[in-house]
């Protein structure tokens, strides 16, 4: 969930937990561009269901930070798509370990907001704004299979190339095994340095 009315709204419609996802997140996003850091703590304190934290999380830092505001779980995207065992194309890959804190962008909310690596199909993007183009026009543009083209198929130049934020802090293609140890570990440190407790 965006923003709170939405997670009012499945409340009401019987959920048994929502995801509360910031705009960092990769993909296709909300349109009020919200931190998760900052939805986290505003909607535990109005709905009484578990919350399932995402966007921005790639670290055990930040999983017990997620955690420290009221989240009950996390969703984690970025990293395991630059995972060895991700299907994801090695080129898509190696753009996110390359990725530095501005490679991403949140665009296209006149059809739904994404967020995407920049690359020459976001220059064109950015072009079409320069020259006020319309939605039909922009979703002309997009066409069909983009995602798939980027991601899956690894064309760099003609892609949607969809990624969170957080790949900025990615530095390294690594199996999943390797991943889900390394949070479980620096999520550990991080609880324990809250009470100042020597390794």
């Amino acid at each position: 969930m965006p923003n709170l009315r939405f997670a009012k709204k499945a409340v009401n419609a019987g959920v048994d937990a929502i995801v509360v996802e910031g705009f960092e997140a990769g993909g296709h996003n909300g349109y009020d561009e919200i931190t998760t850091f900052c939805l986290i703590p505003l909607i535990k304190r109005k709905i009484d269901i578990p919350i399932i934290s995402a966007g921005g999380i790639a670290s055990g830092q930040a999983i017990h930070a997620a955690f420290s505001l009221g989240a009950e779980a996390v969703q984690i995207g970025s990293l395991f798509a630059s995972s060895i065992e991700s299907s994801a194309h090695d080129n898509f890959k190696k753009a996110i370990v390359s990725a530095s804190e501005n490679d991403t962008i949140l665009t296209l909310k006149e059809i739904v907001p994404v967020r995407l690596l920049k690359n020459p199909f976001y220059q064109k993007i950015l072009k079409m704004y320069e020259i006020g183009s319309d939605i039909k026009a922009l979703k002309d543009l997009l066409g069909r299979g983009r995602a798939k083209r980027g991601i899956f198929e690894g064309d760099l130049v003609e892609g949607e190339l969809e990624i969170g934020q957080v790949a900025c802090q990615i530095e390294e293609i690594r199996s999943v095994k390797e991943i889900i140890d390394t949070l479980v570990s620096d999520y550990n440190k991080a609880k324990l340095e809250i009470y100042n407790i020597d390794f």
